[in-house]
């Protein structure tokens, strides 16, 4: 098969689409014949080498796929050849086939084209297992999500107003934050002109942000804190701003908050197939009804991830690129 490979790391240049073996599934796993990958921002970090695969895991980039099951290895009940899925991986999504463990499997949600779901694993996952699964977003509640014309941002957004939440995003350009509006985001904060801490307490009359979403990491940390309310939750998904932040304890101690750190990439097998199993229950009918869907900026040649990298490192986007198979 082919598939992207990085010989060395470094810029987008360093994506090479290349002829390389043929994955065999293992015991549990299915093989894909893979429609399309997405590009999410660890894959990034991965053409840098600063985000190395976790042991066992392809060393391909790509952490999520769509395609059709080719092959079921030993111990798989429950899936067929021939399946139209969508799967959480580890790596390998840049590629014509992948493996991946059933646990990961979803399958393609009614009205979604095989392609869009390559956009919906990651996303629903991070969003699901963070916002609900950890923070307890509850109804009526406020949510903060950082970068809110993202994939996961359009994600949050979605689901938070589906279980009955209000919504509050930065963004950096109107363009970006009209979108996130007309997903139904309530709150709008460009935060090249306005102090999202400022904004959120006058949105929330004073109280804050009870659940935020955070891909920035060390330059938001004690910010955030500052935008949470009394018994507010952080969750820490990424670190686009650096991974070494000083915090005001006492800011965190009023505020009777937590602050969680997540990564989905290395959980154990266990952890991820029931975080798939809880987005398949209750994300997955929201999507099949239409009151969620997948927000895609761009479709791409896989060949041509260095282009999609570039699109990526330039922030102009609006929700996932994906790159489709021949």
């Amino acid at each position: 098969m082919y598939a992207i490979t990085i010989p060395e790391p470094g810029g987008p240049e360093a994506l090479v689409w290349a002829e390389v073996p043929d994955p065999v599934p293992g015991e549990g796993e299915v093989l894909i014949e893979v429609a399309a990958s997405a590009v999410n921002r660890a894959d990034l970090l991965q053409r840098q080498g600063l985000y190395n695969p976790p042991p066992g895991a392809s060393p391909y980039p790509g952490l999520e796929c769509s395609g059709r099951i080719a092959a079921l290895g030993p111990g798989v009940s429950g899936w067929a050849v021939g399946d139209e899925v969508c799967a959480l991986l580890a790596g390998g999504g840049y590629a014509e086939k992948v493996a991946v463990p059933a646990g990961q499997l979803l399958p393609v949600p009614e009205g979604i084209d095989l392609r869009q779901a390559a956009a919906l694993p990651e996303v629903t996952c991070t969003v699901w297992s963070n916002v609900f699964m950890v923070a307890h977003l509850r109804p009526g509640e406020t949510l903060l999500a950082h970068g809110g014309s993202s994939g996961i941002g359009t994600m949050a957004i979605q689901l938070a107003k589906a279980v009955g939440a209000k919504v509050a995003v930065t963004a950096g350009t109107k363009e970006k934050l009209d979108y996130c509006a007309g997903l139904g985001a309530d709150v709008l904060i460009n935060y090249r002109e306005q102090d999202f801490v400022e904004e959120i307490r006058q949105a929330t009359a004073g109280s804050g942000a009870d659940v935020i979403l955070d891909n920035m990491g060390a330059k938001y940390l004690d910010r955030n804190v500052q935008a949470l309310a009394v018994n507010g939750r952080l969750a820490i998904i990424g670190m686009q701003g650096g991974v070494q932040g000083e915090l005001n304890i006492s800011t965190l101690l009023r505020r009777q908050a937590a602050i969680t750190a997540t990564s989905l990439r290395a959980r154990p097998l266990g952890e991820k197939a029931a975080i798939v199993a809880a987005v398949r229950e209750h994300v997955w009918p929201l999507i099949s009804s239409g009151h969620v869907r997948p927000v895609i900026d761009r479709e791409l040649p896989m060949s041509e991830a260095a282009e999609a990298h570039r699109v990526l490192d330039e922030s102009g986007h609006i929700g996932k690129v994906l790159l489709v198979a021949s």
